[in-house]
């Protein structure tokens, strides 16, 4: 690998933790190198030494990069929240920028490069019988227009007409919803696509060079469900509560 960077693409360290597989991307000009890890539960130490890794393999520091990109959600909340967490430490580290990437749309353009369709549902399962879900169309550079934004609803509420490529563990977590559907309109249907670090950094070299980045203060997660979890006090108020009842 090069030692120094081309000038013609921006160099992206992409972080992807939202489901249970980790990934980590470094894209140097036309090159991708990526690692993975699996385990929700390991995500935040397997993260920094894969990036090590990854910057030691293209004989580059971090600073050479233009910016940080993580993949901010919606998805597991404890794996979102760990991308955010350790791109906003690294960009603050190496004085870069940070490029948060919706990860129903970085499913979406694996989907579209894979079937070549180029409107495309992404549908992540949200657990509790609900989904993560969102609409986009690509144009021939893999440019992506939101046509429905991330949505959190039932599988049944995910409308399915004229869908010709979908994708997503949703897809298979609820096949009820899906299947028949989309079997009438010959839909082109990938739940094993999930997302991806290297299709999270395809995505945010786009908004870099369209000028979409953030200094590291700003960079967020994205809930699309205000309470997923009780607190210890609230559990223990509940408790109290069920003992006096």
């Amino acid at each position: 690998m090069p030692t120094s960077l081309p000038t013609s693409l921006p160099a992206i360290l992409a972080i992807e933790t939202s489901s249970e597989r980790a990934s980590c991307a470094l894209l140097i000009g036309h090159s991708v190198l990526q690692l993975q890890s699996s385990g929700v539960r390991t995500h935040s130490q397997s993260i920094l030494p894969m990036v090590q890794q990854l910057l030691q393999q293209a004989g580059i520091a971090l600073k050479d990069c233009d910016a940080i990109a993580y993949g901010c959600g919606p998805g597991s909340f404890t794996g979102v929240r760990t991308a955010c967490g350790i791109a906003q430490g690294l960009a603050f580290g190496a004085a870069l920028p940070v490029v948060p990437v919706i990860t129903l749309a970085a499913m979406a353009l694996a989907c579209r490069q894979r079937s070549g369709v180029d409107q495309v549902l992404a549908v992540l399962d949200a657990r509790m019988g609900e989904v993560y879900w969102a609409q986009y169309a690509f144009d021939a550079d893999d440019g992506c227009t939101v046509m429905v934004e991330p949505t959190l609803s039932a599988p049944a509420a995910v409308p399915l007409s004229g869908v010709r490529a979908a994708c997503g563990n949703g897809l298979s977590a609820y096949p009820d919803a899906f299947s028949a559907a989309f079997e009438v309109q010959a839909c082109s249907v990938h739940p094993d696509i999930m997302p991806d670090a290297a299709d999270i950094g395809q995505l945010a070299r786009i908004a870099f060079r369209a000028g979409d980045v953030l200094p590291p203060a700003q960079a967020q997660p994205l809930y699309l469900r205000n309470k997923i979890a009780f607190t210890s006090a609230e559990r223990d108020a509940m408790r109290a509560a069920q003992a006096r009842s």
